[in-house]
C-alpha cells in the first residue's frame, strides 16, 4: 500500500455542494478518490511527467485498489 499524507484545503461551498451531491448519487466513488483522480490529471495536463502521478490516475479512474 502506498503511503499516505493528509492534506487539508478550503474549497468554496458550492464546490463542496456539487462534490457531495457526486458522491451521493455514485457510491463507488469516494472523497479521496475523487480527489487523487483530480489532482493527478492537473498534474499530468501541467507537464509532470513521473510515471507513478499517471499510475495514481489510472487507479483512482478505473478503482483498482492497492
Amino acid at each position: 500500500m502506498m503511503p499516505r499524507v493528509s492534506l487539508l484545503a478550503e474549497i468554496p461551498e458550492e464546490l463542496h455542494e456539487a462534490l457531495q451531491n457526486y458522491l451521493d448519487t455514485h457510491p463507488a466513488w469516494s472523497q479521496h478518490r475523487v480527489f487523487c483522480a483530480a489532482l493527478s490529471l492537473f498534474l499530468m495536463q501541467n507537464g509532470t511527467r513521473d510515471r507513478s502521478v499517471n499510475q495514481i490516475y489510472l487507479d483512482a479512474l478505473f478503482d483498482y485498489v492497492n
